[in-house]
């Protein structure tokens, strides 16, 4: 396993992360705890040292199980990204970035994950109902306290980041180093406006939705046909299917053709593509068992040729695709 810092900061992160949203978050359909757990443990012992969560993955649950699974090991060892925005309550502060919700759900967060500190703490989202000055200041705030390390952030679109770089150097805060976007050979958009804002305030990109839930793997062929053990069968989260397009099912049979020729499989294909990225501080991949972490930390030690790069590379030009939640 390879290791990147995030962004400008000194925080070294695994370039293949391990991300707790569905696969552990007790939501799934053949939900097994001891697999969640000997999984998180198979991954840290093959070189994965940072575990994304959020207190939203069924309702703490995610965080629990990943606490518990990481308590064996030397605190210093790795890093937890947890993250606040969404409701985890019905009442009206039980929900956004205001300084009460933060703070009340970080001490939450802590509790559940049985730690001391969170290593990165991420606004889930951009609120619009908090001021930014209110939000940054508690992040701020919590790294005084000894509660977080480091904040950053997730899904903001470009102009919200600028908003929060600037109000950073304006209050004179601390640095937020990182931000949270869905990434992958589908879903380009970060690379046009969210990497140039970031680059200039030295934010790391931890990428999400790699492997396009599941679409980049060669498991779906068909918007009819869906695998007994695909994730559409497995949880209620059916935004898989936005992908199935012809041009994306075209696209992946000539990728898995790639794959076969470089003697790797798709899903590693996909994984260390991202990795040309140098933006990309790590990828968080989601996986259901130890199969799947050992084939996936592969992606970390592949290496590209230019040749190689270029071939890739008009395969997907070819694909015309948004991600509708960047509209």
């Amino acid at each position: 396993m390879k290791y990147r810092r995030i962004g400008n900061s000194g925080l070294q992160v695994s370039e293949i992360g391990l991300g707790t949203w569905l696969t552990f978050d007790g939501t799934s359909k053949d939900y097994d705890k001891n697999n969640a757990l000997n999984t998180i443990r198979y991954a840290y012992e093959h070189g994965i040292n940072y575990f994304d969560t959020a207190n939203f993955y069924g309702l703490g649950h995610a965080e629990r199980v990943l606490g518990e699974a990481l308590a064996k090991y030397d605190r210093t060892s790795y890093v937890i990204g947890s993250k606040v925005y969404f409701p985890m309550g019905e009442k009206p502060n039980q929900s956004g970035l205001s300084r009460k919700h933060i703070m009340e759900q970080c001490d939450r967060s802590l509790k559940r994950l049985n730690v001391d500190y969170i290593d990165l703490y991420q606004c889930h989202r951009f609120d619009k109902n908090s001021p930014v000055e209110e939000t940054l200041q508690a992040m701020d705030d919590l790294v005084s306290q000894g509660k977080i390390l480091y904040y950053g952030i997730s899904e903001w679109n470009a102009d919200q980041i600028k908003e929060g770089l600037s109000t950073v150097d304006r209050l004179g805060l601390r640095k937020m180093i990182s931000n949270q976007p869905i990434y992958n050979m589908l879903v380009r958009q970060m690379e046009n406006d969210i990497v140039p804002a970031s680059k200039e305030g030295g934010l790391g990109q931890l990428v999400f939705s790699p492997l396009a839930q599941g679409v980049l793997t060669g498991s779906y062929t068909s918007a009819e046909e869906l695998p007994e053990d695909s994730r559409l069968r497995k949880t209620d989260n059916d935004s898989a299917s936005l992908y199935f397009k012809e041009d994306i099912f075209e696209a992946i049979r000539e990728l898995k053709k790639v794959a076969v020729r470089e003697n790797c499989s798709l899903t590693q294909l996909a994984l260390s593509w991202i990795l040309l990225n140098d933006q990309v501080s790590s990828v968080i991949m989601g996986a259901e068992n130890q199969d799947q972490i050992a084939e996936n930390i592969k992606a970390s030690e592949m290496e590209w040729s230019s040749v190689l790069i270029e071939e890739v590379n008009s395969i997907l030009d070819k694909i015309n695709f948004t991600w509708p939640l960047f509209d």
